[in-house]
């Protein structure tokens, strides 16, 4: 193997694990994004348990 085919396979192996790392990155902030729309007058009437707590607070 000559050395210009082993930097080239090695740069592109950087590119692949780079964009394996940017793919999780974006699906995990996707997954935390908030996309739920305003609450009705009536829903935000009622209370709710866990107000004030993330919904995730005891999965860490």
């Amino acid at each position: 193997m000559s050395l210009t085919v082993a930097i080239l396979m090695m740069i592109t192996a950087w590119l692949l694990v780079a964009a394996a790392m940017l793919w999780g990155v974006l699906r995990i902030a996707r997954r935390h994004h908030s996309t739920a729309a305003p609450k009705s007058r009536a829903k935000a009437a009622q209370p709710n348990r866990a107000a004030g707590r993330h919904r995730l607070a005891s999965a860490h």
